[in-house]
């Protein structure tokens, strides 16, 4: 399979080369109208694969924000991607300008955010990839074309969350300045932000033994909350023949929890605080090198530091047991160069060869004390530090205006050194080819494949000891640890009717290799590690459907889901189960109406069950949530004022753990079932922009 997907996608580099060698330069045909563009995206005539969105599509809904025009594009839903290491990959599917933000975290949809909707010229769908265009490993991306204009603009924002019952109230807000004079931007973001859980509340907890008779019977309580103070500085304009454009933040955020069960004869009371610090610096700088040829350039420094301190304490029958107590810090950095060479021979090919190196490091420092005697952990103190270099070169290559092929290949060499409590140092080389094609044979019918090898991102944090103290678990690091590997072949049918109709279904098989899960270590003690090869099997749904031809005027209904089959061998029984945190099923069904004589929006989504199974060494545990409920109203007096009204409630939440009395025979030890009531809460934004 390795063999054939390398020589699949050179094969597809050469030819793209060989195609555009002969090719005359051309000009890309504007996008025509297939109908009204209040009603239905126009149509590329030079590629279909790519639909374009013009303002008056979204004035039924009066959009204060760029983000709130690009969250009511049919058929998409912002991704900011997954911040893991490096670039390539990392980054979300929204690009503004035909390029994304120049740091990781200030995300596509935070970029959206503070921008004006009057400052959108144009948003265009790209189905698949197209010239000049950097999918990033995405098959399908929004472009978000701005206006150049000279402004100022200020949007302000408060925002709360009411809880029900007991909890802690949130508060906070932002103010964002951005200033535009042609070519040149430059602005300033005050935040003051907030953090929560949604499935926090009172509930009962009973466990019983083998033989169910009730070893405890508890009421609980619990809740996590949070937040955070930044700002950040952006700048954008010529320099040097180019473009630059910079960004940078500092802020700092903390973290409170607690659970606490007590019955007539005990108290249990755990406890989680956390204060932390993060920056980051990032600069992009774009030069044409001629006509057809054009350097892009990245540099991205981001850091953080940490310090927390989790402790558990009992008091069983007027007893009071020792203290357990697991405090932690540390403190983490990445940086990243990436260089690209863009060829933009014709309208029909594109070449990109580049570059990138990255150092990653995280440092971290842990103890775990019982009655304030310390108990020694595997890896409790750790430095993990990784330098990573990366070649890639990939193509674009539109053979017909129905018919898009994307081909690329990234070599990755890596070291990962761990020092401290452990001394060890791997070093890894993947091959990553890429190869996608795009059909579409009709304006509104198109057909995706992909086929790629992906490789994971490791979370450093699992070098190092961890715990979670309310379950009585103790985790070890692992300094075996090792990236995840994935081969993806996916086949995805897109159907679009009624101007803003889609009906979108896939199919997506994973071949994974060293997958990542919880294995047994000595002592009696876990660690997440890599336990063997498996697979995923995953069917995607996603139906939007306008409700006008039948009577429900501005109404739309959403559905989507994935539905997930996974299997791998577990480390302990040598039998197959899923693979841990992933999800079987979680639907999400949806219907919304804009009423433009009443500036007035308001939509119910449910989800009707969630749920996925955790697997440990010596222990199963499970969660189950159904009936999820949110219903919002959003009312625009004008077109610079925007009031938004969120209520969020659950039907019942469920945990259930077993725990064996040993590796070898699994037995059980006890059954723990818990049921919490989430509170229900209600959340009020009041947006204003000028």
């Amino acid at each position: 399979m390795t063999k054939t997907a390398l020589m699949a996608t050179t094969a597809l580099l050469f030819a793209s080369s060989a195609a555009w060698a002969g090719d005359e330069p051309q000009v890309a045909e504007a996008p025509v109208p297939t109908g009204a563009t209040s009603q239905a995206p126009l149509a590329d005539a030079a590629q279909r694969g790519v639909l374009v969105f013009t303002p008056d599509f979204f004035a039924a809904q009066s959009p204060n924000t760029a983000l709130d025009m690009v969250n009511r594009v049919p058929g998409f839903s912002v991704d900011d991607g997954s911040g893991a290491r490096g670039f390539e990959g990392a980054v979300g599917n929204v690009l503004i300008n035909n390029a994304r933000p120049a740091s990781k975290n200030d995300t596509g949809s935070n970029v959206l955010a503070r921008t004006l909707a009057r400052q959108v010229e144009r948003i265009e769908l790209i189905r698949g990839g197209a010239p000049g265009i950097d999918m990033q490993g995405y098959s399908v991306v929004v472009n978000v074309i701005l206006k150049s204009e000279s402004s100022r603009q200020s949007i302000l924002t408060w925002n709360t969350t009411q809880f029900e019952g007991a909890g802690t109230d949130l508060y906070g807000g932002s103010y964002q300045f951005t200033a535009r004079d042609g070519e040149r931007s430059w602005g300033v973001t005050l935040s003051d932000g907030i953090s929560m859980s949604d499935s926090n509340g009172a509930g009962r907890l009973i466990r019983r033994d083998a033989a169910g008779n009730v070893l405890r019977d508890e009421a609980t309580i619990n809740d996590g909350y949070g937040g955070g103070n930044s700002i950040r500085g952006t700048y954008a304009g010529p320099l040097a023949g180019g473009k630059v454009d910079l960004t940078a933040r500092y802020g700092i955020n903390d973290w409170h929890g607690y659970d606490i069960t007590q019955s007539p004869v005990a108290h249990r009371e755990s406890r989680d605080d956390e204060d932390g610090k993060s920056g980051e610096f990032g600069v992009t700088w774009e030069r044409p090198l001629n006509e057809r040829f054009k350097l892009e350039t990245r540099l991205m420094h981001e850091f953080g530091s940490w310090d927390g301190l989790s402790t558990y304490d009992v008091v069983d029958n007027g007893v009071t047991a020792p203290q357990q107590a697991f405090a932690y810090s540390g403190d983490s950095s990445e940086t990243i160069l990436r260089a690209l060479v863009r060829h933009e021979r014709s309208p029909k090919v594109t070449i990109e060869t580049g570059g990138e190196v990255a150092y990653n490091m995280r440092q971290t420092d842990q103890a775990f004390t019982v009655g304030g005697t310390n108990i020694p952990l595997p890896s409790a103190s750790v430095k993990v530090e990784e330098t990573r270099g990366e070649l890639f070169s990939k193509g674009t290559w539109r053979l017909h205006p129905d018919l898009t092929l994307e081909g690329g290949l990234r070599l990755e060499a890596s070291t990962i050194s761990q020092s401290g409590d452990a001394d060890q140092e791997k070093s890894f080389f993947f091959a990553k080819p890429r190869f996608q094609a795009t059909w579409t044979p009709m304006p509104d019918n198109q057909l995706r494949f992909r086929f790629e090898r992906e490789v994971g991102q490791l979370d450093f944090s699992d070098f190092a000891a961890s715990a979670e103290l309310q379950d009585e678990s103790v985790f070890g690091g692992n300094v075996d640890l090792e990236p995840e590997q994935r081969w993806i072949s996916e086949l995805t049918y897109e159907r679009r009717f009624w101007g803003e109709g889609v009906v979108s279904i896939g199919y997506r098989h994973d071949e994974i290799i060293d997958a990542i899960d919880v294995i047994p270590l000595g002592d009696d003690l876990s660690a997440v590690g890599n336990i063997g090869d498996g697979a995923l099997d995953q069917l995607s749904l996603n139906v939007v459907v306008p409700l006008d031809k039948i009577g429900f005027t501005g109404g739309q209904f959403t559905f989507k889901n994935d539905w997930n089959k996974t299997r791998v061998t577990d480390p302990t029984t040598g039998e197959e189960r899923a693979i841990s945190g992933q999800r079987a099923t979680q639907a999400n069904i949806g219907v919304q109406q804009d009423i433009a004589s009443w500036k007035l929006q308001w939509g119910v989504n449910w989800l009707p069950y969630l749920g996925q199974p955790n697997y440990q060494p010596d222990q199963v545990s499970r969660w189950r949530g159904s009936d999820y409920f949110e219903m919002f109203a959003e009312y625009k007096p004008s077109s610079t004022l925007a009031i938004r009204a969120q209520l969020n409630l659950w039907d019942d939440f469920t945990q259930r753990r077993t725990v064996f009395a040993d590796r070898q025979t699994r037995e059980v030890l006890f059954v723990e079932d818990r049921e919490i009531d989430p509170r229900t809460f209600f959340s009020l934004r009041v947006r204003k922009t000028f």
